[in-house]
């Protein structure tokens, strides 16, 4: 009789098992999620040299605090567990005061963010902005001469960046046969079968057409738009995407841990969702855009971008759109969301259950990285930003 392996001890089936068509799917997500570099190609965010992490906070005490959820009261750690937490980090004041740690993550383990990939690449795109290097009402093609016969030829940074670009595509993200599986497909984050279009981020991207409106309308999410900016900022700054936000953003920072990013064939980054990196790092960086743009006593974004971001924004915009339903209040500008609400809270969000959110006025910022079964849950939305307005009044 064959022995178990320990691998199979641990998570319940075997390494093999976890292949490119079912890693966003339970059971094998739990793993996949902070392993994402043996699934697809990445590329080396560096971290600051030198420097090692402190000893976990304990987080029992504060799991064991309840809040109520509704008319129903509800401990932390149920809520952590009712959302497929892997991993989270509550920073208050500029501390560390508690981290919450699934079976078999540490300190170490890193995570796939999803789309709050998109928030992290817009503070780069801040940095060269603050530089001179990156104009925000110049048009795409100015810097990506590739887009120009695409839905982006007319499209400016600023559309871009606040998802106001007119565009032929939906974000399915079950639909096995539409754009969205193929722009998957395209990053090497889904298989391909013998029929499929051999392609590259850039040439999935530069195929899209323009949808039915004009450019500046509406709030309409679509991912390509974020590795649109990724490539903006490369044309921008002449550097690989990698290499730029561990010089600007990760190493200032005072990053523990290098991050990674998924790159297609061609080594283009996903940047519109491909980043993983530690909880911990997640923080500090959360904890940068709470401080105005400063992190270890120096400036890496400037204050007015910072302000810029987490006020500006149109209203109009996100009201025409069907997000308002969840965030009635809401904006979103330069690819971070806004609560609307006196707390002045803003965040980062991804699917599967990925948050960085910030609340000025408690001083707290929490970093939760998750394996939600399916992409989209119903009312987990809501649930999240429940237990992080419970947590800004237990801290």
């Amino acid at each position: 009789m064959t022995k178990q392996s320990a691998f199979k001890t641990t998570y319940g089936f075997e390494r093999e098992e976890v292949r490119l068509g079912n890693w966003r799917a339970a059971p094998w997500n739990v793993w996949a999620f902070r392993n994402v570099c043996e699934l697809a190609p990445t590329a080396r965010i560096a971290a600051t040299a030198g420097l090692s992490e402190e000893p976990a906070a304990d987080a029992e005490g504060l799991l064991r605090e309840t809040f109520l959820l509704g008319d129903r009261r509800i401990t932390v750690a149920e809520a952590l567990r009712e959302t497929f937490t892997d991993a989270m980090v509550v920073m208050k004041s500029g501390r560390i005061v508690a981290d919450f740690h699934a079976p078999n993550f540490t300190l170490q383990s890193r995570h796939i963010l999803f789309s709050v990939s998109k928030s992290i690449t817009s503070i780069v795109a801040g940095i060269l902005r603050d530089d001179g290097v990156l104009d925000f009402d110049e048009l795409v093609p100015h810097y990506v001469p590739e887009l120009k016969s695409s839905a982006y030829g007319d499209a400016r940074v600023r559309d871009v960046l606040d998802m106001r670009v007119s565009l032929d595509f939906e974000e399915v993200y079950h639909d096995p046969h539409g754009s969205h599986a193929r722009y998957r497909r395209a990053g090497l984050l889904d298989p391909s079968g013998p029929n499929d279009q051999i392609e590259t981020v850039i040439e999935f991207i530069a195929g899209l057409k323009k949808g039915k409106g004009e450019h500046g309308g509406a709030y309409h999410y679509a991912s390509p738009n974020s590795d649109v900016l990724g490539l903006i900022i490369r044309g921008a700054s002449g550097q690989r995407f990698a290499d730029l936000a561990s010089e600007r953003l990760f190493q200032p920072l005072g990053a523990r841990q290098d991050a990674y990013v998924t790159v297609d064939r061609a080594g283009t980054p996903r940047t519109g969702g491909g980043i993983n990196m530690t909880p911990r790092d997640l923080a500090r960086l959360g904890e940068m855009m709470r401080q105005g743009g400063v992190a270890n006593g120096r400036r890496i974004v400037s204050q007015e971008w910072v302000d810029d971001t987490v006020t500006g924004g149109s209203r109009e915009a996100w009201a025409q759109s069907t997000s308002v339903s969840w965030l009635p209040h809401g904006r979103y500008h330069n690819k971070w969301y806004q609560t609307g609400t006196g707390n002045g809270a803003f965040f980062a969000l991804g699917i599967h259950g990925q948050w960085l959110y910030v609340d000025p006025r408690a001083e707290m910022v929490i970093a939760k990285v998750s394996s939600q079964p399916a992409a989209i849950i119903d009312n987990a939305k809501d649930f999240n930003l429940a237990l992080f307005d419970a947590l800004a009044n237990i801290v």
